[in-house]
């Protein structure tokens, strides 16, 4: 396999892995604010996302993959709101373990990696399309 090939499945693997991440950022922040049905229940729990190196062994790439999503352990902040369906016998409700600000710094960079990537996926195309061109010129 040739070194653009290479390039342009190891870039297509962090394009897969990076939009992946922003799966998981954009449903804990869509689940910011979901409290449990019932009294004293648990509320949404954070998930996470974690990544491992694999080497492919017919291009010789380091591939992203994901190497698992898993549910953040963190304890959940209490909110007194003696109103919310969710509250206990006291009037606090558990709240999500997800913080907005941590979320959308995960965004963005998630963002940034993915556009990184797909400029690696832009530059390997044109040197591809410039090879063809110039063995079409030698002919």
């Amino acid at each position: 396999m040739d070194a653009l090939t290479a390039a342009l499945k190891v870039a297509a693997s962090g394009l897969g892995a990076q939009s992946e991440r922003m799966r998981v950022v954009s449903e804990n922040l869509a689940n910011a604010q979901s409290t449990g049905s019932t009294p004293g229940a648990d509320p949404y729990r954070r998930k996470t996302i974690s990544f491992i190196s694999e080497l492919d062994r017919a291009s010789g790439g380091s591939m992203v993959e994901i190497n698992s999503i898993a549910q953040d352990p963190a304890d959940f902040p209490v909110e007194f709101q003696p109103g919310n369906q969710a509250a206990d016998e006291k009037g606090y409700v558990k709240m999500p373990n997800v913080n907005v600000l941590v979320e959308m710094a995960d965004m963005t960079e998630a963002n940034r990696s993915y556009e990184a990537n797909l400029q690696v996926v832009k530059q390997a195309r044109d040197l591809i399309s410039m090879t063809i061109d110039l063995m079409r010129n030698q002919s």
